[in-house]
């Protein structure tokens, strides 16, 4: 969850046996050591209707060197919304953990994202094609999925699976454990926002975190660019940003003000304390670069404001110093499916989102559905469903579920919407105070904070406590 869409703003893997698996590696090794497996699988198009019979080829991946038979455990991956080799390459955790628990790893692509595509190329042509690109019919392609390894792969079929997910992939996790507890055994939920829906948290608290990131990061950094939105001289900025396309519009002047503003966004959820790559090339601690150009007192001109802003927004977009201009029209990766994410958010998928300038460092804006609405209405032809993610997946009434953790950063802005408190003994909450965006699912790395390798532990610690109380067969129906 990347882009979000804002009223009135313009950015609005045939398994059949074990001995196929292994032979179907044909070297590809995205992990040192590791054979990884690309696999497609047939699925309906439509899980919950009988109408329309077609029928899809979905990815997902596997590896087994570790997998300890007969039923070691799977760790399984709700697919975001993006192509799924790359949430493999940045889920350093699952691997790191394989060895230890005798696990073998699946991935699973969500559909109409990666290679995943109902319909082929016309999966994106309108709104009737759109149509099954829901949540609920991702969890029932996972849980089918989980269903014909059990099936096809010898000595699997009592393995417990956890499922295991970041960001929109951790509320998939968390839901998965919630609808289909009969396959999933538990879940680790990571920055999963699955309150971030209408009437559950306050709409500002988002960017709050942000701000309160770029605050504690540098003297006056917060100020400076709360200062800096107000912003004129199209070619003056077009020069001084390196646009690849002049600014020459009032409209012009709001898309560039909302990438800048999506530019801060995800400064905060990659706040990492490494390099990484995630979105964009970055140093450690991004943010406390950044606002080594932002410390300006109030006096400061607008040219020094704007060219201190200017070279802030190049450590997210020209780190490397390889970009010869910046394109506004893109913030993050191409490995994101932005247009499917729309669309969902579009649907089902209603994450309110507003600022008031005061408590947070953007422009004032409002969060207004109906606008909201016709602004989804125009681009694909429906309206959301503002209240239907609360009702199918229970909003915050969730006590009756179990074995899900739920763990969030301090520094994650989509920890607003998280779920930061325990539950019962069995809805976990764990705060990682100097983690961002599912930090705690990347690979180790000696720079990594004391607080999150506090989480990885408990993280494993609670596996193995699941892991360990699991039936050892199947439930099964007494015999009339």
């Amino acid at each position: 969850m990347w882009t979000r869409l804002h009223p009135l703003k313009c950015c609005l893997l045939i398994l059949t046996s074990l001995i196929l698996l292994n032979s179907c590696c044909k070297g590809r090794l995205l992990h040192s050591n590791f054979p990884l497996c690309h696999v497609f699988i047939s699925f309906q198009i439509d899980h919950f209707g009988f109408l329309e019979d077609g029928t899809f080829k979905q990815r997902y991946l596997v590896a087994d060197k570790h997998w300890k038979q007969p039923d070691g455990p799977i760790l399984f991956y709700t697919g975001n919304e993006g192509d799924i080799t790359w949430f493999c390459n940045n889920t350093g955790f699952m691997w790191e953990i394989a060895e230890e628990f005798g696990a073998m790893l699946v991935f699973a692509e969500h559909r109409y994202y990666g290679e995943s595509l109902p319909f082929g190329q016309d999966s994106y042509s309108d709104s009737k094609h759109l149509n099954y690109l829901t949540s609920e019919q991702a969890l029932a392609d996972f849980a089918v999925l989980i269903q014909n390894l059990k099936n096809t792969i010898p000595r699997a079929v009592h393995s417990p699976v956890i499922a295991i997910g970041g960001s929109y992939g951790g509320m998939l996790a968390a839901w998965f454990r919630m609808k289909y507890p009969n396959v999933v055994l538990g879940a680790l939920a990571a920055s999963a926002p699955i309150w971030q829906f209408p009437d559950m948290v306050p709409c500002g608290d988002f960017y709050k975190i942000v701000t309160q990131d770029f605050a504690r990061s540098g003297h006056n950094c917060d100020a400076n660019i709360r200062k800096s939105m107000e912003t004129s001289g199209l070619q003056w900025l077009s020069e001084e940003f390196s646009l690849c396309a002049p600014l020459k519009s009032v409209m012009d002047i709001a898309i560039f003000k909302n990438w800048l503003q999506e530019t801060w966004v995800n400064l905060a959820m990659v706040d990492y304390p490494y390099e990484a790559n995630f979105l964009q090339p970055l140093p450690p601690w991004p943010i406390q670069v950044v606002c080594k150009y932002l410390g300006f007192d109030p006096t400061v001109s607008d040219y020094q404001l704007l060219h201190g802003v200017s070279q802030a927004a190049k450590v997210y977009y020209n780190y490397t110093g390889s970009s010869s201009c910046l394109n506004i029209s893109q913030t993050a990766t191409g490995s994101l499916g932005l247009l499917g994410w729309f669309y969902q958010a579009c649907t089902e998928m209603v994450m309110p989102m507003c600022t008031d300038g005061v408590q947070d460092m953007f422009e004032p804006e409002e969060w207004n559905f109906q606008a909201f609405s016709d602004e989804c209405n125009a681009m694909f032809g429906v309206r959301p469903r503002a209240d239907w993610a609360g009702i199918v997946y229970g909003g915050k009434d969730i006590i009756a579920h179990s074995n899900i953790i739920f763990s969030n950063g301090g520094l994650d802005p989509w920890s607003a919407g998280g779920v930061t408190y325990n539950i019962t003994d069995s809805l976990i909450s764990i705060m990682i105070p100097d983690g961002a965006h599912h930090l705690d699912l990347r690979y180790s790395n000696d720079n990594d904070p004391p607080s999150v390798r506090e989480a990885r532990a408990l993280e494993v610690k609670y596996f193995r406590e699941w892991i360990n109380h699991a039936p050892k067969t199947p439930r099964t129906a007494p015999t009339p």
